[in-house]
């Protein structure tokens, strides 16, 4: 018996990392005609105001174009490429604003007399109250006219604590969500599990 247990300990800790992911919030928009879609050569360059040099951002580059080849565009370099997505990513960092004491008032009355009482409450926290929303950004050019093709965002929030709220794993679930049933319909925001 102590064998068996032993043996399934790996699988248990194993379990224990699952990662819950919550739904992704994501809106969407494109031109009329969306035949020049999902096609082509394309390249992801970092949007206005971003750093190129940041390992984070490029984390999010890696995702989206990993991404956008699985649709069927080619990767090139920006100067030949039929079509830009530039990527823009705005991370936020959220404080729940908690009480740290409450104070109650009661009182009741009966056929044998009355009461009142009062209660403090100190809740007990069970995390740090804090979390990070983290919004990806992609606006897809043709670039010889600079004319937007179709743009998207993609966004949710964490627990700052959570392993979500870590690029490693957000950039790939955000590219994911973004992209999910590309080019989707215009105007619509849906949520991806």
């Amino acid at each position: 018996m102590m064998r068996f247990i032993s043996s399934l300990a790996p699988l248990i800790l194993l379990s224990a990392c699952a990662v819950p992911v919550g739904p992704v919030e994501v809106s969407r928009f494109h031109v009329a005609d969306a035949s020049p879609l999902g096609h082509g050569t394309i390249a992801v360059v970092p949007g206005p105001g971003m750093d190129a040099s940041s390992l984070e951002l490029q984390s999010y580059q890696i995702a989206v174009e990993r991404e956008l080849s699985a649709l069927g565009y080619t990767a090139a370099p920006p100067d030949s490429a039929d079509q830009v997505a530039a990527i823009r990513l705005v991370r936020t960092a959220l404080t729940e604003s908690r009480s740290p004491v409450g104070v109650s008032l009661g009182a009741s009355g009966s056929n044998y007399g009355s009461g009142a009482g009062v209660g403090i409450s100190i809740p007990i926290r069970t995390g740090s109250g804090q979390s990070t929303a983290t919004d990806l950004i992609a606006v897809i050019r043709d670039r010889a006219s600079g004319k937007a093709l179709w743009e998207g965002r993609a966004s949710f929030t964490v627990s700052a604590t959570s392993p979500l709220a870590q690029t490693q794993l957000a950039a790939p679930k955000l590219a994911q969500a973004l992209f999910s049933g590309f080019p989707g319909q215009s105007g619509e925001t849906i949520r991806v599990p």
